[in-house]
């Protein structure tokens, strides 16, 4: 399975962020593993117009449609605003098409109550795109988990549920590989 590469997703674009905190936590975490190629992807580093807004010619389009079809599976991460994703997340999603299909994602959400509602309505917006979620679904508490609702300092216990989301998406990735 060496050959799987994974994008660990940075859902959100907004100044004073917390998704690269979570997301090299993630990244740390899956490098120790040896079974899959990971890296971030942050969408903010696109700076992706709005879908329909422009004629599509951008050079930010152009590579993030690259990136995604370079990649077997995705960790999203995550954050819960007004019980939902971001509209960057929704954005730079609707942006691409054929490049998501017949792929895996596991999600990492963050938020007040764990950013459950938004991986709720990811995991739709994933099904249209077919890209199959795997069910373990590391949920981080804004209130427990950060110090300040800003510097990341996650519970030990998360340590195993995102391994186990790891182990979930590495091998539906490999098993999509053999649709595409």
């Amino acid at each position: 399975m060496a050959n799987v590469k994974i994008g660990i997703i940075l859902g959100s674009t907004r100044q004073g962020r917390v998704s690269p905190q979570v997301g090299q936590w993630v990244k740390g975490i899956a490098d120790q593993r040896g079974d899959a190629e990971y890296e971030i992807v942050d969408i903010a580093e696109y700076r992706l117009p709005f879908l329909g807004t422009t004629d599509g010619s951008e050079p930010g389009i152009k590579a993030w449609s690259e990136k995604l079809a370079s990649l077997d599976g995705f960790v999203f991460i995550v954050s819960e605003y007004n019980h939902s994703i971001s509209g960057a997340l929704k954005n730079a999603l609707d942006l691409a098409r054929q490049e998501w299909n017949d792929k895996a994602a596991g999600i990492v959400s963050y938020g007040s109550t764990g950013g459950a509602r938004a991986a709720e309505h990811l995991r739709g917006i994933l099904g249209e795109l077919k890209v199959a979620d795997v069910r373990t679904h590391p949920t981080l508490n804004l209130f427990t988990d950060f110090e300040n609702y800003s510097v990341f300092k996650p519970a030990a216990l998360h340590n195993d549920n995102v391994n186990a989301m790891l182990s979930e998406v590495v091998a539906w990735s490999g098993a999509l590989k053999t649709l595409r």
